[in-house]
């Protein structure tokens, strides 16, 4: 029997694209290898919303190719779909499938060999490389619902449920990588979840490019928080967690929902909200190309916060967009620092071609050492924010689910797990993962939090 491997890059949604590829590879025969060093057909699933994403695909196909120049390797995700003929000229890669045409790749893979197309930019010609499957239409891009039949290797998996973006943000070349948005129809999703759950599942994560945007493209058009709504009346999920969602997607309607269901511990909605913030300085923002201000976001943040007080809540920070000066800075860094943030992902801007901001960085790219200095700030205010809302919990009791646990640290008794509000807790007892269990907090520390399994 031949062994696959899927190697994940980027986002939820892209990990959830793995996950998918990997179920439908062992639908067809394939086992699951220990490694990409061991496997005969490797899956490559590729981000580009940096350069630095690009330089590490670029850096692992190479190692892969000294380790592994047995195994037939597929690149797929962002960057196969921009930039093809770079990632075909790699060592090693034998097919290129672009987001466009990413239904296919486990029939492709799992076929022995790559078949030989001549797809490439949306028209047929010539290829002698590797085999190429990529174009502008992403008419072979439908969501995929993942079916699972056993929880071993899927705690807290993602399931994406819409794909792509129309909001043209100028440092974003996702509409080119990803395509318009898209939505998986709410029957598949409810069949999935409802999968996932019976087979014993206990925490899932709805995932999406613009997850808000989910339901607007279908007929009739559905909404968020009906695809919400639905799972808890209509699955037996015990937990639903929402990856990211746009600051103005956050409905009075979606709100209801969380205040219902995840206003209290051991509800079945996480209490966890991410909005991607990109600046807290207004002209930032609106250089972005953000359909928000600093103002409304706030507004979305103390809703939040009311309706679920011991929340996590997170963002993702750029840093160093060009044009941005040092008084733009404190602009943001004072707006941050005001709102009731329990985490970061902080990244520093990276210019993505044929971007407008790509552009502006030509002209206008702030000074290396300010965007360190800026990124250091923020780390600091953040790691002051996150450790305050840990400490909040000592002495008291939080929802977990438990995960997949090294196997020293199980060998010491101990067991990692993930609270419904966003924290890692090191456990002291050996427990199976994927068990929703109580956790007694006992201490907080340097990172997540230490406790006991409570009766």
């Amino acid at each position: 029997m031949e062994e696959y491997h899927v190697e994940n890059f980027g986002c939820r949604a892209s990990q959830a694209d793995g996950e998918a590829i990997g179920l439908e590879l062992g639908s067809r025969g394939l086992a699951q290898a220990a490694s990409a060093e061991t496997a005969d057909v490797v899956v490559v699933n590729t981000c580009s919303v940096t350069a630095q994403a690009d330089r590490t695909a670029r850096a692992f196909l190479r190692r892969l190719q000294r380790r592994n120049p047995r195994a037939r390797v597929l690149v797929t995700g962002c960057y196969a779909q921009r930039a093809p003929e770079e990632v075909a000229a790699l060592p090693g890669v034998q097919a290129v499938v672009g987001n466009s045409h990413k239904g296919m790749v486990a029939q492709l893979a799992a076929g022995g060999a790559f078949v030989p197309l001549r797809s490439l930019q949306g028209g047929e010609r010539p290829w002698a490389g590797p085999v190429v499957y990529v174009d502008e239409v992403f008419a072979h891009s439908a969501l995929a619902a993942a079916c699972w039949t056993g929880t071993r290797g899927h705690t807290r998996p993602n399931l994406k449920v819409q794909d792509g973006c129309g909001n043209r943000c100028s440092f974003c070349v996702i509409p080119v990588t990803r395509g318009h948005s898209r939505s998986m129809p709410m029957e598949d999703c409810l069949r999935s979840v409802e999968s996932f759950a019976s087979s014993g599942g206990v925490e899932l994560v709805l995932s999406g490019i613009n997850l808000g945007r989910w339901g607007r493209d279908l007929s009739p058009a559905r909404t968020l928080e009906q695809l919400v709504a639905a799972i808890l009346r209509q699955t037996s999920l015990p937990r639903l967690r929402l990856s990211s969602v746009e600051p103005m997607d956050w409905t009075a309607e979606l709100l209801s929902l969380f205040s219902n269901e995840a206003g209290e511990a051991g509800g079945r909605l996480a209490r966890h909200a991410h909005l991607p913030l990109q600046s807290g300085a207004d002209a930032t923002l609106r250089a972005m190309h953000r359909r928000y201000r600093p103002w409304h976001y706030a507004e979305k943040l103390a809703a939040i916060r009311k309706c679920m007080p011991d929340a996590a809540i997170g963002a993702d920070v750029m840093v160093g967009f060009p044009g941005e000066s040092d008084a733009l800075f404190e602009e943001s860094y004072a707006f941050i620092a005001e709102q009731p943030f329990t985490y970061l992902h902080l990244f520093p801007f990276s210019p993505r071609p044929g971007t407008p901001a790509g552009e502006l960085h030509r002209r206008d790219a702030p000074p290396p050492g300010a965007v360190a200095e800026r990124m250091a700030r923020l780390r600091g205010l953040i790691a002051a924010k996150n450790l305050a809302f840990r400490e909040r919990f000592v002495g008291g009791r939080l929802p977990a689910v438990t995960l997949e646990t090294a196997e020293e640290m199980r060998g010491q008794g101990r067991t990692r797990a993930l609270t419904d509000n966003f924290i890692e807790v090191d456990l002291e007892a050996t427990i199976p993962a994927n068990r929703n269990i109580q956790a007694g907090i006992t201490e907080v520390r340097s990172e997540g939090l230490a406790g006991r399994v409570a009766a």
